[in-house]
């Protein structure tokens, strides 16, 4: 007699209680409010006569402060329901995620269904630690995760709500309240997610507020394309303010900015905005007078591609990071605005801000004059002693008078900056750098082009500088040994791409070997 198979088996009847409970699963970062939105949907429950339970599982391994918060609720009845303390995958009915890669975090643990689950996920960006580490552009593609959401899950809704929060005063956390209840996957009336807010009794108008447009986004079925790189707009450039001399200097400085050739107009009234921001319109002066030797000698055939390279980096080169820049920014009235603007605290608390600092002997030296830093950098005992005395770590609490004062005074002493050791070096590394790429140009165009591109890998401070310029005098070697090939910016371009996709250098080694001498040469240097 032949055995019949599984499908052909009459299907278990489910139990009613356990079809009855809703599974709703919240994952959010640090500082999102994923703590109150799971207390907020408790409240709201227990309101409309159901038994609840929620945990929080932490999951610092996957991003820093990523959080599963899982809730299940079912209504209270004669006995007490046995809820499950984690989510399963394929058993999750409403998954919350607090932002775009959390939702992709959600789908590739199963947590996101067709048949069942409700997918309401802002689209902003708050980057992973893996996304930050990579030296280039490591941001994941928010695309892929929308495209991945819209066959994963039953029902998909997305929006900005994060910038949504942000406009009303409030957190994100507010929000995804409000498309939770707008959604409609919950049957509780509106009135009772707004009364679990009221009775929270912190910052309260401001969090209805964000309710309110969460949900009539998610009401009306909302679905916002996010483009493949996060959702964080560009910062307009600010109007100059200032005594009428300086500015009256500063349009000079842009007049001859927009007299250059228009191929690299724009990218050079940016540059120059940030060299003036970073020393001053005497720096600015300078920076121009670079371009305009470089336009000058640049191919107007080639839409002055070269000139349009140059004004990038050089600003770049130029606006490099230094413990008098560190200290200026982080003392800006701006900075501290964006912060409160961040954390959004209550009405009438006082915000505390703590800086981490670390400096290292060669951060030290490298303010001082240039001939006595100089000095001292030969100096093995010297730094040795300096490095004793100030690599320490080290908090200031910069809403605190005196750690704010020292950071302010030593973001002040920029001006003296010119004279440093440390502006010495970047100068002569600048030069160098610029006078290897003009020499390139007048052989092979693209690969003077791709040369001037090669500064990307040279950013940061501290350790993060030193790492990069290493990668960068890596790249440089090799181009180095490939000028005169004809391939020669094609084989720059994959070393620096390689510099900068990987931390550790392997593929830039790898690259190295396979980027060996070829008989295929233009006319050599």
């Amino acid at each position: 007699m032949a055995k019949k198979s599984k499908s052909a088996l009459p299907a278990k009847p489910l139990d009613p209680a356990l079809d009855q409970i809703i599974k709703l699963a919240v994952m959010a970062v640090g500082g999102q409010g994923g703590g109150v939105l799971t207390n907020w949907i408790e409240d709201t429950a227990h309101r409309n006569g159901y038994a609840v339970q929620a945990t929080s599982v932490a999951g610092v391994a996957q991003r820093t402060g990523a959080t599963i918060y899982y809730i299940e609720m079912a209504p209270a009845g004669d006995r007490a329901p046995v809820f499950s303390l984690m989510p399963a995958a394929g058993d999750v009915d409403i998954l919350i995620a607090a932002e775009m890669m959390e939702a992709g975090r959600a789908i590739m643990r199963g947590f996101v269904t067709p048949d069942r689950t409700t997918l309401i996920a802002s689209s902003h960006r708050a980057l992973a630690v893996s996304e930050k580490m990579i030296p280039g552009d490591g941001i994941a593609d928010s695309d892929e995760v929308i495209a991945a959401a819209e066959i994963a899950a039953q029902r998909f809704i997305l929006f900005d709500m994060d910038k949504m929060a942000l406009d009303a005063g409030s957190v994100i956390s507010s929000s995804l309240f409000g498309a939770l209840a707008g959604s409609g996957t919950l049957p509780f009336p509106r009135e009772t997610f707004e009364e679990a807010i009221t009775a929270s009794g912190r910052g309260v108008k401001a969090s209805l507020k964000a309710f309110a447009a969460g949900f009539e986004a998610a009401s009306n079925g909302v679905v916002e394309a996010s483009s493949s790189k996060g959702s964080t707009p560009k910062a307009k450039a600010n109007t100059p303010s200032g005594p009428e001399k300086l500015l009256a200097q500063w349009q000079a400085l842009e007049t001859r900015a927009m007299a250059l050739p228009d191929g690299a107009r724009d990218m050079a009234l940016t540059g120059l905005r940030a060299v003036v921001d970073f020393q001053d319109i005497d720096y600015g002066a300078d920076y121009l007078d670079r371009l305009e030797r470089i336009a000058s000698d640049d191919d107007p055939h080639k839409d002055h591609e070269f000139t349009r390279e140059a004004a990038k980096y050089i600003a770049k080169a130029m606006a490099y990071d230094d413990v008098f820049r560190v200290a200026d920014l982080k003392t800006r009235g701006s900075r501290f605005a964006r912060v409160r603007g961040e954390i959004t605290p209550a009405e009438g608390a006082r915000m505390k801000l703590t800086e981490f600092m670390h400096p290292r002997a060669e951060e030290i030296v490298g303010m001082m004059p240039a001939r006595l830093g100089r000095k001292l950098s030969r100096s093995e005992r010297a730094m040795n002693l300096i490095d004793r005395i100030f690599n320490k770590g080290r908090r200031l609490r910069t809403d605190r008078l005196l750690p704010f004062a020292q950071l302010y005074i030593l973001g002040g002493l920029r001006k003296y900056r010119r004279g440093t050791l440390r502006h010495a070096i970047e100068k002569e590394h600048m030069e160098n750098w610029l006078e290897l790429a003009m020499n390139y140009r007048r052989v092979d165009y693209a690969l003077g082009v791709e040369t001037l591109r090669n500064r990307r890998l040279v950013k940061g401070y501290s350790d993060t500088h030193t790492r990069g310029l290493s990668k960068f005098d890596r790249v440089m070697d090799g181009v180095a040994l490939l000028a005169g090939r004809n391939d020669a910016a094609h084989w720059c371009n994959l070393l620096r791409e390689a510099a900068l996709t990987d931390e550790k250098g392997e593929q830039l080694k790898a690259l190295s070997r396979q980027s060996g001498p070829s008989p295929d040469r233009v006319k050599p240097l």
